[in-house]
């Protein structure tokens, strides 16, 4: 069983020298959540309080969510295919050349096939296969940047940034926000020296959502804003281009509200969502796995998750009602709603609507339920409750939630 968000609380306080009275002064939460969370009689909260909290604590936003299952960041040793991927990322100095894996060179198709395989998994939240297998595509990627002529080389950068990029994603996820930002910086680089214009901006986007589990909030919404300023200007005529702006302009709204500022978040998702009609009217992009998820529907679902954040289930639910999920929208994105619609419905105290949507997500993504830690919480706050609907026993078995 994980460590209650209570106990974390507590036993961050204790290493701040901070008395219960203190912390809330220090990160303008009430006392009153913060003796609920300690004592258990909370077992959640909404993100802008954790953000809150965890400035009072001078600490990352990650030390107090907790640990993703089996990669611990207590100072226990890394699994070995994490540590394959650090290397894998930060190779060592002065290294020769690298080596094509198998005796032909791979094709630039094979390598961007293998890299959207690497994707797909993500999405999947397959993170135990992706860390085996994703040493090897980036060391294909690098192979593949060294080699030809400057045409080809660029075109390889590209496919090395969008590697570096996922072990980025990869490192975040598994709450390695130093090893994240090593990789985005790697990526960068490559960038720069790539044939993709818009592969910067979509790394900045990357790089935002790192800062924000660091709990850097300001300088996440800077990046992304002046990342989305510049391909407004420069790539707006595209799909692509509006797919990055769009995913930028989603980043900068979430920091804001994360930073309490719910009406300039609402602003920003409203702007991006009435963009999203331009995308019919534009050619698709020719590869749309390697560029930002970025659709009425992920806009929709953005929505939804201020919402809830921000205490307002009717408006949350009211987005959901109806919606109509695009073909290319990931499972991971999928799973966020349903959370969220739970969390909604446990809000106004409808147990039994927060129960169907979590035994939905369980059918369509295990997996992702089990990396969640909202999912937990949310089904320990209904098993507290005054009601108990069929289904939620299994839930919480599912979950391992102590009761």
């Amino acid at each position: 069983m994980a460590e209650h968000l209570g106990d974390r609380l507590a036993r961050l306080r204790r290493l701040a020298d901070l008395t219960q009275e203190a912390l809330a002064e220090r990160s303008g939460v009430s006392v009153d959540v913060v003796r609920k969370l300690e004592q258990r009689r909370k077992h959640s909260a909404r993100l802008p309080t954790l953000h809150a909290l965890s400035r009072g604590l001078g600490v990352e936003l990650t030390a107090l969510l907790g640990d993703p299952p089996g990669v611990p960041s207590n100072g226990d040793a890394d699994p070995p295919q994490l540590v394959a991927v650090r290397r894998a990322i930060m190779p060592p100095l002065f290294a020769p050349p690298p080596e094509p894996n198998g005796a032909d060179r791979l094709s630039l198709a094979m390598l961007r096939r293998e890299i959207a395989d690497g994707w797909t998994l993500y999405h999947d939240a397959e993170f135990g296969r992706l860390m085996e297998v994703l040493p090897g595509i980036i060391a294909d990627a690098r192979f593949t940047a060294a080699v030809g002529n400057a045409n080809e080389r660029a075109a390889g950068q590209a496919a090395l940034g969008k590697a570096l990029q996922l072990g980025g994603h990869l490192a975040i996820r598994l709450g390695k926000t130093d090893l994240a930002l090593s990789a985005l910086e790697r990526a960068m680089n490559a960038a720069s020296d790539s044939s993709d214009p818009l592969l910067a901006p979509m790394i900045s986007n990357s790089v935002a959502w790192n800062y924000q589990r660091q709990n850097r909030l300001d300088d996440a919404e800077h990046l992304a804003v002046y990342a989305a300023d510049r391909v407004e200007h420069e790539h707006g005529d595209t799909a692509e281009g509006l797919r990055v702006w769009g995913g930028l302009v989603m980043s900068a709204a979430t920091s804001a509200a994360r930073s309490g500022d719910y009406d300039t978040a609402n602003d920003m998702m409203t702007t991006a969502e009435n963009a999203t009609r331009r995308l019919a009217t534009l050619p698709p992009p020719a590869d749309g796995k390697m560029v930002s998820v970025f659709s009425r529907s992920s806009v929709r679902i953005e929505r939804v998750r201020l919402a809830v954040q921000h205490a307002r289930p009717e408006e949350a639910l009211s987005l959901a009602k109806g919606m109509r999920l695009s073909a290319d929208t990931p499972p991971s994105w999928r799973t966020w709603l349903l959370l969220d619609v739970a969390r909604a419905h446990a809000d106004l105290g409808n147990a039994e609507g927060a129960v169907k949507a979590l035994e939905r997500l369980r059918q369509i993504a295990p997996a992702w339920m089990r990396h969640h830690t909202l999912a937990v919480a949310i089904v320990s706050d209904l098993w507290a409750g005054p009601s108990r609907p069929p289904g939620l026993r299994k839930l919480a078995e599912f979950l391992g939630v102590d009761h």
